[in-house]
């Protein structure tokens, strides 16, 4: 999406905690987002019927030493980027029941302030390394299944929002990071960065990224301590950096054109062909230097 056609559309910008946010790397760019700008809440979803208090429990929370019961619900923001740009943005617990009627208040919601561009954003656990930029796909919406057109399992609210959005006539994008699943569940903020970095591209628009660097520099601070202590941990990354350094070379080499195959090809035999003018040991006819032959081998 252009910054010019930003400026013309409004955007959603979708986030639920729990299985689509692995480390909280989806959901903390919202917050980041509500933290950073000038936003103001704008609408909820109410909790009623679309929660399992057993599985995602109401908080207490004390506030000038009152207590307060806070339930579960999703909870609309209205984001100024700056003058030209304003987003709406949600985020909330996803839901356990009655997904469908879920997902139409969503976009009923968005209906209401002209949204037509809905990115959700998720976060999940893989085999990555933490030493290597965190795998980013983005599913558009002529994907099958609301983005996830090679995927066959279960599937997460933001998949069901992506789908029903595209069928009510919405532009729509998922955007996933993978997180590494050796490290736990603690906050991960390369993720979150990550996240931010492809969001700022969607939206055509520069997103501030706070103290998200930093961040990001400690997460990986920390995961190479705990290897720095677990020799079998450490040996696995070095696996995974394998698999990924050999999977970037393969990507690289097929984005050769075929001039640039026959270059490279060029090159490497001219190289050669200079090495075997250096080598006094290879000789015209392609044998080995006369001392070598049986007939001329030197005393014992």
């Amino acid at each position: 999406m252009s910054e010019e056609t930003f400026q013309t559309r409004r955007v959603l910008v979708s986030a639920f905690e729990g299985w689509n946010d692995a480390c909280q790397a989806a959901s903390n760019v919202v917050r980041h987002l509500i933290d950073t700008y000038d936003s103001n809440e704008v609408a909820r979803i109410s909790c009623d019927g679309f929660y399992d208090y057993q599985t995602t429990r109401p908080m207490m929370c004390f506030v000038q030493g009152n207590g307060r019961i806070v339930w579960p619900e999703t909870t609309f923001y209205e984001i100024h980027i700056d003058d030209a740009h304003t987003i709406l943005a949600e985020m909330g617990p996803e839901p356990n029941y009655r997904w469908m009627e879920y997902c139409h208040q969503n976009l009923h919601i968005a209906e209401e302030y002209d949204v037509d561009h809905v990115i959700t954003l998720g976060s999940m656990f893989a085999d990555c390394p933490h030493t290597r930029a965190l795998p980013i796909d983005v599913y558009s919406g002529d994907c099958n299944c609301g983005g996830v057109d090679d995927h066959c399992g279960p599937v997460g609210i933001t998949t069901v929002l992506d789908s029903i959005a595209k069928d009510h006539g919405f532009e729509t994008d998922s955007v996933w990071v993978s997180v590494p699943q050796y490290l736990g569940s603690d906050e991960c903020a390369q993720g979150t960065l990550q996240l931010l970095h492809k969001l700022s591209q969607l939206l055509g628009v520069k997103l501030s990224e706070g103290d998200l660097p930093t961040k990001g520099k400690q997460w990986k601070a920390q995961a190479s301590m705990l290897l720095s202590c677990n020799d079998d941990l450490a040996d696995y990354v070095k696996r995974l950096e394998r698999q990924v350094d050999t999977k970037t070379l393969a990507a690289e080499s097929d984005e050769m054109t075929s001039d640039e195959a026959k270059e490279l090809i060029a090159e490497a035999e001219a190289f050669l062909q200079r090495e075997q003018g250096r080598n006094p040991r290879n000789g015209k006819n392609g044998h080995d230097h006369p001392d070598s032959e049986a007939g001329n081998a030197l005393p014992e």
